[in-house]
Formats: C-alpha cells, sequence, structure tokens
C-alpha cells in the first residue's frame, strides 16, 4: 500500500524525515549539539516518534554536509565547525535561524562582495542576449515591486535577479553558489530585515548592473554590484 501523502506529494515519511532534519541540524547549526555531542538511532527514533529507516536516511543527510560523522563503536557525532560544508544552501538557512545568526550575515554578505562583482563582470562578457534582455526585465521588476511593497515577489524577483548574474558570469564555481544566495535574501526577508519599500539607492545599484551588463560594460558592472552589496552590508548594520 502506498504512504498517504498530503497535497504537496509528500509522504508521511518525508515529513517526518523533513521535520527531524530541521530539528537536528538546527540544534547542531546553533551549537547546542557541540562538537563531539554523540546522537544514536534509539535516542532519535523516541524523541521523533520516526521508524529506524527515517532516522537513519536523517543521519545519512547530515553526513553528507559533514555536520555529523559516523564512528565504528562509538555512533554518531557532531563534527566540528570548521568541517561542515558551510555553502549548502540547507546549512545555511539553519545557520540564518540560529542565536548566531548575526556572524552568519556578516561572514556570507563578505562572500557575496568578493564574488558578485566579478560574476557581474564576467556576466558583461559572457551573457548571452537572452541573459541581458532577462537581467534588464527583472531590474524593471525589482523597481516596480520595490515600490509597490509587494515584499513577497520582490523577493522572487531578486532572487532570480542575482541568480542569473551568477549562473551568466560563465563561472561554474560562481554559478554554484545561487542557491546559497537564495538562502540568504530569502532568510533576510522572513525575518524582517528587508525594508517595506527598498531604498532607491539599491533599486538603482541593480538597474545601474543590468544596463552595464545589457551593453557590455564590465568595469561598471562590478562597480555597480560592489554598490548593491555594500548597500546590503550597511542595512543589516555589518561592521
Amino acid at each position: 500500500m502506498m504512504a498517504q501523502q498530503n497535497d504537496k506529494g509528500e509522504s508521511g515519511a518525508g515529513r517526518l524525515h523533513r521535520r527531524m532534519l530541521d530539528a537536528v541540524g538546527e540544534a547542531i547549526a546553533s551549537g547546542r549539539y557541540e562538537p563531539g555531542y554523540r546522537l544514536t538511532l534509539d535516542a532519535l527514533q523516541r524523541e521523533f516518534g520516526v521508524s529506524r529507516t527515517v532516522a537513519r536516511d536523517t543521519m545519512r543527510v547530515l553526513e553528507t554536509m559533514n555536520l555529523v560523522t559516523s564512528r565504528r563503536r562509538v555512533g554518531i557525532v557532531v563534527q566540528d565547525p570548521a568541517q561542515w560544508n558551510v555553502y549548502d544552501p540547507q546549512l545555511v538557512r539553519w545557520r540564518l535561524t540560529s542565536p548566531r545568526r548575526d556572524e552568519q550575515y556578516a561572514s556570507l554578505t563578505e562572500l557575496r562582495i568578493a564574488v558578485e562583482p566579478l560574476a557581474a563582470a564576467g556576466a558583461a562578457r559572457r551573457a548571452s542576449a537572452t541573459q541581458r534582455i532577462e537581467l534588464t526585465r527583472l531590474a524593471a521588476d525589482l523597481r516596480r515591486l520595490g515600490e509597490s511593497g509587494d515584499l513577497d515577489a520582490f523577493l522572487d524577483a531578486d532572487i532570480a535577479f542575482h541568480r542569473l548574474i551568477l549562473s551568466s558570469s560563465g563561472n561554474e564555481m560562481f554559478a554554484a553558489l545561487e542557491g546559497m544566495v537564495a538562502e540568504v535574501l530569502t532568510s533576510r526577508t522572513r525575518q524582517g530585515r528587508m525594508p517595506f519599500h527598498p531604498r532607491d539607492e539599491a533599486l538603482d545599484a541593480h538597474e545601474r548592473a543590468a544596463a552595464a551588463i545589457a551593453r557590455g560594460d564590465a568595469n561598471d558592472a562590478e562597480a555597480s554590484a560592489r554598490e548593491i552589496l555594500h548597500e546590503v552590508r550597511g542595512a543589516l548594520n555589518l561592521s
């Protein structure tokens, strides 16, 4: 017999797995489960009311992120943060909901300042005609949605804008950061760190970046993208 599914097509076991994964992942990301903390499948089964299969599958996902490691005769042990796959979008989301979120916003914003301006310059050199047109359209959407205060639609357009810059840069390492950047933008909005009406300076910078990429001006594209990120840094009050 097939497992009962919800309207989104997710089975009951899938919901339990997701709930357990988020709970344990957030506990590790927040430091509540410190490095060296030992987890057992038996204890996890009891705590979350899941089958051994669900508990084991959840630990396997965490192991792929290097959050935990399985040790013979010891069990499942929380890894030191130096071992974590810090670019994993799911881990980024957990860290941004933890008490250490300000540290995470700071490090992620510094990473974006280092990467996205160069990605914009690359897009000015390598983006296709279709991608240049789409960036221009998205910048116009950001202006319209920002001025109307439609933050949900603005978030969707903002994610699409920054993802397109990364993917059109011609650098596969930059493109691999799409999911991470999407999580940062989503968390900022969901946590009320995005003004109801985005600042004109930010909207202007997005339009300038798109226009520079459209005309193939790498220097202006890089400068405009850097301006976007410095505005973000200031808005988040990051030192």
